[in-house]
């Protein structure tokens, strides 16, 4: 046998042998890293890891320097530590197990465009009472840090509340609302304005703020113009500006349902 073949062999047999333990570290590392990038998304991310670091370093010097008191402590102190958690993070996790749960995954593609529907008859709809409107769909990067800005709201989407928002005599606006999984999570947020010096002189301010915050995040921005009603859509740091009816909701469509891959919620 040829080293060659001698090295195939044994590596063969290793598979063989170990390939129950490599399928614990992928879906260990795989569950690890989605819990991350949510972490990542909640308000209070860092408190939560400092909170958890803390805890398992004291349990690996307890473990290591065999601190009997110590050990105990934690032990007894986990329980209650993660009721803590779960109070303090309630609606994250609430949050969390909607985006995990049945409707993630078994919204039908109708359900989606009539989600579609909604947001075009209420740009548009705001677009003829002469409301300016600025209003952020948040998809996979978190739009916490830009929520802090506003007012939260935390409510289910609503034509009504969102047009009442935008009512020009409102204290909130002239901020941005913030959407995510079909909820209202705040108004009044302010955004990153463009410093590009390319852009057309004519824009106002809450087209530059959301073209800015669809240049820092991947989140697309409707902007509806108070002036003369022009409604556009920011995504990429890319403006398409005075859309019909028509023109508004299939690019909104091509970016949601994006074809051929997984639809993004908002």
């Amino acid at each position: 046998m040829t080293p060659l073949q001698n090295s195939l062999t044994t590596f063969i047999t290793f598979l063989s042998d170990n390939w129950t333990a490599g399928l614990e570290i992928l879906i260990l590392a795989t569950l690890l890293y989605y819990g991350y990038l949510y972490i990542k998304r909640i308000q209070g991310a860092q408190i939560l890891i400092w909170v958890g670091l803390t805890f398992l370093t004291l349990t690996f010097v307890s473990q290591i320097l065999d601190l009997a008191i110590l050990n105990w402590l934690l032990k007894n102190v986990s329980a209650f530590l993660a009721m803590a958690l779960v109070i303090i993070f309630q609606p994250e996790l609430r949050r969390a197990l909607n985006e995990f749960g049945i409707h993630r995954f078994f919204t039908s593609a109708s359900q989606r465009r009539e989600a579609i529907e909604d947001l075009t008859n209420l740009v548009f709809d705001l677009s003829a009472k002469g409301f300016g409107a600025l209003i952020a769909l948040e998809r996979d990067m978190s739009l916490n840090a830009f929520l802090d800005t506003g007012i939260k709201i935390d409510a289910l989407f609503s034509k009504e509340l969102i047009t009442t928002i935008f009512y020009p005599k409102t204290l909130l606006h002239d901020g941005g609302v913030i959407i995510s999984d079909g909820r209202i999570l705040g108004a009044g947020c302010i955004f990153p304005l463009s410093q590009r010096d390319n852009l057309d002189r004519t824009l106002g301010l809450r087209h530059r703020a959301g073209l800015g915050l669809s240049e820092e995040t991947d989140a697309i921005t409707l902007v509806v113009s108070e002036e003369n009603g022009n409604v556009s859509i920011c995504h990429g740091g890319i403006i398409e500006r005075d859309l019909n009816e028509e023109e508004f909701q299939k690019c909104l469509s091509q970016l949601v349902l994006r074809e051929g891959s997984e639809p993004q919620n908002f």
